[in-house]
């Protein structure tokens, strides 16, 4: 579902190994028996070896692994997805399934294989996924005699049943969702979450008796996207459309949200959302009969969001000390830890943070308390602070006396002592705070890196400065794929983002920033994942 930028023609081995990061050191072993004391990890041995300004790369890589989001597989391009990343597609996907419940849209699966015959059905698709499509061979020693390929995505294997299953216009509109997962392979640079082999989404596809009905449920959807971006995963977005030369093979017109990555100066596609007009319903023959007793064909929609999402997530807001997980998507909103000293009342503490997480869990908040006794509560704050929780509590012997906790914010180290009366309302006011700060954060630096130009001159420069330029243009073809040739180089080559549905004044007279010809809108281009 995503656009023809997604498709990469380089061809990398699967057996090729990735390069891991460095990975955590572990605690020694308790020793046990003869009533000997037990060893207390007190070296973190978890802080990261590379910087976000300085080698990001690198620095990814070991966020989202030492972070506890992945794990790098035996096969180039594919990733375990621990528990710590699951938990957040969980929290977004019990967001987005009920709200396309409301739009009366069902849930359903279709089979991971696709024949030949039909994914080869409609032309202009198949182009554009071709370089990506994975193709079984063999069952066993036997050569199939038939290769099947694995979907890239779902259009030719859902449209020949939606021709089936609609005859007359009491069967629109036919509006279907599944959750699962595809398999694009052939690509170079494969990044965790943002660029794999095998990833997770879900992808709508609703057919309708009305042009006008698609072009609503678009921008619905496409309005839902910004949801999760914006208000779950703290990211700011813009949205827009695609050009024709990005827009999604085989369909009339793409939409997007795009999300920009300061530290590397590269555009993001976050979700799309593509309206796809009656040209697959041309190829599979997806008609009805309307009311006048007239056959006609259905208009189409295919929208996707994917696991990049929580990509785009860590690079935007994760520092030098590990990921920062915006309070809404994290499974652990708030991190509980006894502080015991000498002499102090250990039992009086544990029993505290017990309290202190019963009583938040009671409200709703997603707390844990972590009382491992061969860890020191230093190891316990680097490693907690690498996994992103957004909030720490820590109950020491000064705070069980004075009946209360020291809250310690994950996004700006700010500490706040807080009274047991009043912890539920603050530690959820924290909460808020830290969701909001995180996007706020995020807007600044990203419209920090916003370029408005006029020209070509002022574009190469803007491009190099690694700034999300907004350009006048002409929208024409031809001049898009222009500016890609000329910008051309080993980090890739400009292309248009898209043209914000914000459109600023363009006045009279206005020429095109590449082509000299009169500028038709305003588009955002720069390179990108």
């Amino acid at each position: 579902m995503a656009g023809t930028d997604d498709n990469i023609t380089q061809q990398q081995s699967a057996a090729k190994p990735q390069k891991q990061p460095k990975q955590p050191k572990q605690p020694k072993p308790q020793q046990s028996g003869g009533g000997k004391k037990k060893e207390v990890k007190k070296e973190t041995g978890l802080g990261l070896t590379n910087k976000k300004a300085e080698n990001f790369g690198e620095w990814y890589s070991e966020v989202v692994v030492n972070g506890e989001m992945i794990e790098y597989y035996d096969i180039s391009g594919c990733y375990i997805l621990r528990p710590w990343s699951m938990a957040i597609w969980g929290i977004m996907q019990a967001f987005f399934d009920p709200e396309i419940k409301k739009m009366k849209i069902k849930n359903c699966y279709f089979p991971l294989f696709v024949s030949n015959t039909v994914l080869e059905k409609e032309k202009d698709h198949i182009e554009g996924f071709a370089p990506e499509v994975a193709w079984v061979t063999k069952s066993g020693e036997s050569d199939l005699e038939i290769p099947i390929a694995i979907r890239p995505t779902s259009e030719t294997v859902m449209y020949p049943y939606y021709s089936k299953w609609i005859r007359g216009h009491r069967d629109l509109p036919l509006k279907l969702n599944q959750w699962c997962n595809v398999v694009r392979w052939e690509f170079s640079n494969p990044t965790p979450f943002i660029r794999s082999r095998e990833f997770l989404w879900q992808e709508g596809h609703t057919a309708f008796a009305t042009k006008e009905e698609a072009d609503t449920e678009v921008l619905e959807i496409l309005e839902l996207y910004r949801r999760i971006y914006e208000e779950y995963l703290a990211v700011p977005v813009v949205k827009g459309k695609k050009s024709e030369l990005e827009k999604f093979a085989g369909g009339l017109y793409t939409t997007s949200v795009e999300a920009f990555i300061p530290n590397t100066g590269r555009g993001i596609q976050g979700a799309t959302s593509h309206c796809l007009g009656q040209n697959f319903a041309k190829m599979f023959e997806i008609n009805y009969e309307n009311e006048k007793g007239e056959k006609a064909m259905v208009w189409q929609n295919s929208w996707a969001y994917s696991t990049r999402t929580i990509g785009v997530m860590v690079m935007v807001h994760g520092d030098d000390k590990g990921l920062v997980l915006p309070p809404k998507v994290a499974s652990v909103q708030v991190i509980v830890i006894p502080v015991p000293y000498k002499d102090a009342d250990t039992q009086g503490i544990f029993d505290a943070c017990t309290a202190t997480v019963n009583m938040l869990l009671e409200a709703g908040i997603r707390a844990e308390s972590d009382a491992r006794d061969n860890y020191s509560p230093g190891w316990k704050y680097s490693q907690w602070e690498m996994k992103g929780v957004p909030l720490r509590i820590e109950i020491g012997p000064k705070d069980l006396a004075n009946k209360q906790v020291r809250a310690v914010r994950r996004d700006s180290g700010a500490k706040i002592d807080i009274g047991n009366d009043d912890l539920v309302v603050e530690i959820k006011k924290l909460l808020d705070n830290i969701q909001q700060n995180l996007f706020d954060v995020a807007k600044h630096k990203r419209d920090a890196c916003i370029q408005i130009i006029h020209t070509w001159d002022e574009f190469v420069a803007a491009l190099n400065e690694k700034k999300m330029i907004l350009a006048p243009w002409c929208d024409e073809e031809e001049v898009e794929k222009d500016v890609k040739a000329r910008t051309k180089g080993e980090t890739g080559a400009a292309k248009t983002l898209c043209s914000p549905f914000d459109q600023p004044e363009l006045p009279e007279g206005t020429v095109c920033f590449a082509s000299g010809k009169p500028a038709k809108k305003w588009s955002y281009w720069g390179k990108s994942y």
